[in-house]
């Protein structure tokens, strides 16, 4: 079975992918960690982002970069959502994307274009979103947490850059598949959002079957 989770930034997609995965007992990947590695690498050589060309040569990396927990940082997200515009960089990593969807048994995959692009027939599709103000909340929190000094206000814009970036991108731009679930989080638990996520992948299974 391949689940495809996607959604934008700070909606809730990962933890609801990871908990769908250990539901069902299936192998996870966060395909934006992909290009954050990729964010990596530009940041690490002194690269432009904006530069296709040089960020392109970034995209062959080991796996083990994929463990790295600066990936998470916002300064590679937000270098991430830079690089991920480029159609090279999209191509480049495409079939790397489509060889996990595709192992035997399954996987969930969570990103921007899973159920577009990634995985068109995966047996089960959702679209997690939540308000702009929302997802900006939830972003800052988690940078407080982490002792990341920030006004809401900047992190409320940089959430709306990377919606602009990712909606307005010439390839496999965010927008939600046809045949996928929306599942709104804006005021729902994870907890909550968690079992609505269940629901919504066994009701696509029962029809399917």
């Amino acid at each position: 079975m391949i689940i495809a989770v996607d959604g934008p930034a700070a909606s809730g997609k990962g933890t609801i992918a990871r908990a769908l995965a250990r539901h069902y007992g299936l192998p996870h990947l966060d395909t934006g960690l992909l290009y954050r590695a990729v964010a990596a690498r530009v940041l690490a050589e002194g690269l432009d982002p904006a530069r296709e060309g040089d960020v392109v040569a970034m995209c062959d990396f080991d796996e083990s970069l994929l463990e790295s927990a600066e990936l998470r940082s916002d300064h590679i997200g937000k270098t991430a959502s830079i690089v991920s515009a480029h159609p090279l960089v999209r191509s480049a990593l495409l079939q790397r994307q489509k060889r996990f969807a595709q192992q035997p048994g399954g996987a969930v995959l969570d990103g921007r274009d899973i159920g577009t692009v990634i995985a068109p027939d995966a047996d089960a599709k959702l679209f997690v979103k939540a308000t702009p103000m929302i997802r900006a909340r939830r972003r800052h929190d988690e940078l407080k947490r982490h002792d990341i000094d920030v006004s809401f206000d900047r992190v409320l814009a940089d959430i709306r850059a990377r919606d602009d970036r990712d909606s307005r991108r010439s390839e496999a731009p965010l927008r939600q598949a046809a045949d996928a679930a929306l599942l709104d989080t804006s005021f729902l638990s994870i907890e909550a959002a968690v079992q609505k996520a269940i629901a919504l992948v066994d009701a696509r299974r029962a029809t399917a079957g």
